[in-house]
C-alpha cells in the first residue's frame, strides 16, 4: 500500500490495525465525503455512503496485504457505492424525491446567499457615496453598536447633528438601493 506499512504482522497485532484505520479515516474521510457529495447531493445520504465504505475497508482489514494503494482502493469503493445509491434512487421514486427536494433546496440557499451577497454590495456602495462625516456617524452607529449619545460624544458634536445625520445616511442608503436593485431596503 503506498506510504503505509502494513499493519498486520505475524502476530495479528490488532492495536497496530486500529490505529492504522484511524489513521486512514482521519485522513480520507473528509476528501472521500466530498467526493460523494458532489455526486450525491445530499449530506444524509453521502455519510450513509462513506460510512459504508469505511465498514468494507474494516471487513477486509485481515486482507490488506492484497490492496497494493489504498487510496486507489478507498476511491473506487466509493464510486461503487455512489453508483449503487444511485442506482438504487433510479428505482425508488421516494429516495429520487427526496434526493430532488435536497437539490432544490440547495439551489434555493445559493440563490438566497447570491441575491443577500449582492444587496450587501449595493449597500456598501450607498455608504460609500456618504460625505465622510456622514458615513463616520453611520459606521459607528450601525458596525460599532455605539448610541447617539456616545457618537455625540466621540466625535464633539450635539446628538442632535448625530441624529439628524444618521437620519439623512438612512434616507441616501434607502434611495440608492431603490435605484440600484429590485430589493425594499430596511
Amino acid at each position: 500500500m503506498t506510504g503505509y506499512l502494513h499493519p498486520i504482522n505475524e502476530d495479528g497485532n490488532e492495536r497496530a490495525l486500529e490505529m492504522f484505520f484511524a489513521d486512514v479515516f482521519q485522513q480520507y474521510e473528509h476528501r472521500l465525503y466530498m467526493l460523494a457529495l458532489c455526486l450525491v447531493k445530499s449530506e444524509l445520504h453521502v455519510k450513509d455512503i462513506i460510512q459504508e465504505v469505511f465498514l468494507k475497508l474494516w471487513e477486509h482489514r485481515h486482507r490488506l496485504q492484497e490492496i497494493h494503494n489504498i487510496e486507489a482502493w478507498l476511491y473506487r469503493v466509493t464510486e461503487n457505492k455512489v453508483i449503487d445509491f444511485l442506482r438504487r434512487a433510479a428505482a425508488d421514486s421516494r429516495l429520487k424525491e427526496t434526493i430532488w427536494n435536497t437539490i432544490s433546496q440547495a439551489r434555493n440557499d445559493t440563490d438566497e446567499w447570491m441575491e443577500a451577497k449582492e444587496y450587501n454590495r449595493i449597500i456598501q456602495q450607498a455608504i460609500d457615496l456618504l460625505p465622510p462625516q456622514r458615513k463616520r456617524i453611520y459606521c459607528l452607529h450601525k458596525k460599532e453598536g455605539l448610541d447617539h449619545a456616545q457618537i455625540a460624544e466621540e466625535l464633539s458634536i450635539s446628538r442632535h447633528t448625530v441624529k439628524n445625520q444618521l437620519s439623512s445616511a438612512i434616507q441616501s442608503i434607502r434611495n440608492f438601493v431603490a435605484r440600484h436593485s429590485g430589493f425594499f431596503c430596511f
